[in-house]
């Protein structure tokens, strides 16, 4: 079984979000990469995003691996920091390190240290707060998250409407109350979008900033953007969609008369 190698850890402002302290054995680079790809997945970033950092991650990892203890076995700490418009990965050992030599001011020598450099916006090499060890700090950027998709046949919405508006939220930074509301509103939209549309496919368009969630869905029938609001109703409580979402607007599709859209925006500014 694996040791784990303890690390105390307070959650504090400026904290990571995800904080691993494992041994610096090989086989646990692959859990980095693994824990990566959740943290990835739940804000939303493409998959070549995900590759040039869990790549320069890696680097910096088997640094640690095959340099920090001389042959032997000590910890290794990966913490994870999801801001608004970038994600920060740090590396650190308690042991010797890589001891990167620096050329210039801006140029830093060692193994796969010019990889780092390449796929991070920034990346910093230097000692620990404690000056026992050795600390890689790579920022890499995440952009708003602009899409576009067809859904064929729309039954599918049920199921995938309440996945993609987590992954979206998740993406805006939104706290865990709002991702909670998020929920709700995904789940009137999977229940009642699919018997509301016009045509055979669901087109939904996403526009996610630090904060802000913009969705819209269309070709619903003309008539039933309002009533999909006013079904969403529970309880005898105003409507789900009407409560949760900072604006609701429908508008024509293509200056057609038949069909509308539904734009929702949803905010979370606490």
């Amino acid at each position: 079984m694996e040791r784990v190698l303890p690390a105390p850890v307070r959650r504090q402002a400026g904290s990571p979000n995800v904080r691993l302290s494992l041994s610096n054995r090989p086989e646990n680079v692959a859990l980095v990469r693994q824990m990566l790809a959740g943290v990835a997945e739940a804000i939303g970033l493409d998959a070549i995003a995900l590759n040039d950092i869990s790549t320069a991650a890696t680097e910096a990892c088997n640094n640690v691996v095959l340099h920090a203890y001389e042959g032997a076995e000590g910890p290794l700490q990966i913490d994870v920091s999801v801001g608004s418009e970038a994600l920060e990965v740090v590396v650190r050992d308690h042991g010797s390190g890589i001891r990167p030599q620096f050329r210039r001011s801006d140029e830093v020598s060692g193994i796969g240290l010019s990889v780092i450099q390449a796929l991070a916006r920034r990346a910093e090499f230097g000692g620990t707060t404690d000056d026992h060890g050795t600390e890689v700090r790579m920022t890499f950027a995440t952009p708003p998250l602009a899409m576009e998709m067809s859904i064929a046949p729309a039954s599918l919405a049920r199921t995938i409407l309440p996945r993609l508006l987590s992954v979206f939220a998740a993406r805006a930074h939104f706290t865990t109350d709002r991702l909670a509301d998020v929920q709700l509103v995904a789940d009137a939209l999977a229940a009642h979008v699919p018997g509301s549309i016009t045509g055979g496919h669901l087109s939904l368009g996403a526009s996610v900033e630090p904060h802000d969630l913009e969705l819209r869905i269309a070709p619903l029938r003309a008539g039933c953007a309002n009533q999909l609001i006013a079904d969403s109703a529970l309880d005898g409580l105003a409507p789900v969609i009407e409560r949760l979402t900072h604006e609701q607007q429908v508008k024509a599709v293509g200056g057609s008369s038949e069909a509308e859209m539904l734009a929702l925006r949803l905010t979370d500014r606490r």
